[in-house]
């Protein structure tokens, strides 16, 4: 099981909104520690999360979204709900066309249930590394909080290292902490050999070594959230725990974002 903040994580939804919409019956937690009140979640609550999400970002109120749930909307059916949202989207501006990104990553992992497992999740062995990085503070894992702190992150990354004389030594880094409730740490970074001395404005982050369930996700990182509740998934199914910050290390990043490949790692124990 996952607690309430690990779980909120995994879904890209806020604390709060999880304590909501367990108040209004939507979404209850598998358990409720009796000592402590403190909600746990499993993997498996996920697909509901997914449908309340994408059922709210397309207009509707938690009221006709519970309705909707009770009514075991098909897919089919949301499918034809987002396709007529979609021609509003199209029309708006780019922040709302970001945010139908979001809902079709959604209805994937929903169009994804009970199928047989197309994604490759491997064990690797991470070694230890040293980077230089800048951080920034999003409201949340949801999409919407992240991107707008980590795009121009990497971007001043770029524009930093060659005044700070520093050779990177692999490919961009991008991890997140959770340092309170709906507060995330992001971290732009990339490996490199260095010490003590002006580096521009850069800090030196020492990541461990760690062992971690890594997963290929290919297309524009908008749409990972399937990869990474794939992840996720393999991580309960397999008796494993998550340990650490996610990472995403970026393999190959073309103009076209539909062609990038990034390596998903969650450290396990």
């Amino acid at each position: 099981m996952f607690s309430i903040g690990d779980f909120a994580r995994h879904g890209r939804v806020s604390v709060r909104m999880l304590r909501h919409y367990d108040a209004l019956g939507l979404l209850r937690p598998a358990r409720v520690d009796p000592a402590t009140g403190y909600r746990s979640y499993t993997a498996g609550q996920l697909a509901r999360l997914n449908r309340i999400v994408a059922l709210k970002d397309l207009g509707f109120t938690l009221e006709q979204v519970a309705t909707l749930l009770a009514e075991e909307v098909p897919v089919e059916r949301v499918r034809g709900m987002l396709t007529l949202r979609r021609a509003e989207l199209e029309a708006a501006v780019a922040e709302t066309a970001a945010k139908l990104v979001q809902v079709e990553a959604r209805l994937r992992t929903i169009e994804d249930e009970g199928r047989a497992p197309a994604y490759d999740v491997v064990v690797k062995e991470l070694p230890a590394v040293r980077l230089v990085e800048l951080t920034g503070v999003a409201a949340g894992f949801a999409p919407e909080a992240i991107g707008p702190v980590v795009r121009p992150l990497c971007a001043e990354l770029g524009r930093r290292l060659p005044a700070a004389d520093v050779t990177p030594a692999g490919r961009l880094t991008c991890f997140y902490e959770q340092r309170a409730e709906d507060e995330v740490v992001v971290h732009a970074a990339i490996p490199a050999s260095v010490g003590s001395g002006d580096l521009n404005g850069l800090s030196v982050a020492d990541l461990p070594a760690t062992r971690a369930a890594t997963l290929v996700h290919r297309g524009a990182i908008d749409g990972v959230l399937p990869s990474w509740q794939a992840v996720v998934r393999w991580i309960e199914e397999h008796g494993h725990r998550s340990t650490g910050a996610q990472r995403e290390l970026y393999l190959d990043c073309p103009e076209d974002p539909a062609g990038w490949v990034t390596e998903l790692q969650e450290p396990i124990g």
